[in-house]
C-alpha cells in the first residue's frame, strides 16, 4: 500500500490539581488504550482554534491553550496510516465538568489520573508523563498568511 500524507493532529495536556484529563477515542469501548482529548487540525484555523473546537466537540470543556509541550509521530507500516500529534498544555478558565459530546461518538470514556495513575494505564505517547509533568517547553509561532493583503 502506497502511503498517503501524514495526518495532523492537536491535542491537550490538561492538567487539575495534578491530575491529568485522559480520554478513550475508540468505538464501543473496543480498546484499553487512552490518549489525550484533541483530534484531526482543518486548513484555515491555526493550531490553537483546532485544539479549542476539538476538545469542546470531545468533552464540553473551554480551553486556554498554553505552550507546546511534545510532538508525536507515529505510523502503522501495514495500513501506511501516520499521524503527527502536537500537544499543547491547556488550562480550564471555566468549569471542569466533562460532557462526553463528540459527534463522531468516538470518544465514549475519560479518567483524571495522577503521575502514578497513568503509569499503569495502557497510553500513547508513551513519553507522555515526561512531557506534562517535565518543565521544558517548546516555542510556537502563531498561524499567520504568508503575504499580507
Amino acid at each position: 500500500m502506497k502511503p498517503g500524507r501524514p495526518r495532523l493532529a492537536v491535542r491537550a495536556a490538561i492538567l487539575r490539581e495534578e491530575r491529568l484529563l485522559m480520554v478513550n477515542a475508540y468505538p464501543g469501548q473496543d480498546s484499553d488504550l487512552w490518549t489525550l482529548p484533541g483530534g484531526g487540525v482543518e486548513t484555515g484555523q491555526s493550531l490553537p482554534e483546532n485544539l479549542i473546537r476539538e476538545v469542546r466537540e470531545e468533552t464540553g470543556l473551554d480551553i486556554k491553550v498554553g505552550a507546546p509541550i511534545l510532538i508525536n509521530e507515529f505510523h502503522d507500516p501495514d495500513s501506511g496510516f501516520h499521524q503527527i500529534d502536537m500537544i499543547f498544555r491547556a488550562s480550564l478558565p471555566g468549569g471542569d465538568t466533562v460532557r462526553l459530546e463528540d459527534p463522531e461518538k468516538v470518544v465514549n470514556r475519560y479518567c483524571w489520573v495522577t503521575r502514578p495513575e497513568l503509569a499503569r494505564l495502557r497510553h500513547k505517547p508513551s513519553t507522555l508523563a515526561r512531557a506534562v509533568w517535565g518543565l521544558h517547553a517548546a516555542w510556537y509561532d502563531p498561524l499567520e498568511t504568508i503575504l499580507p493583503r
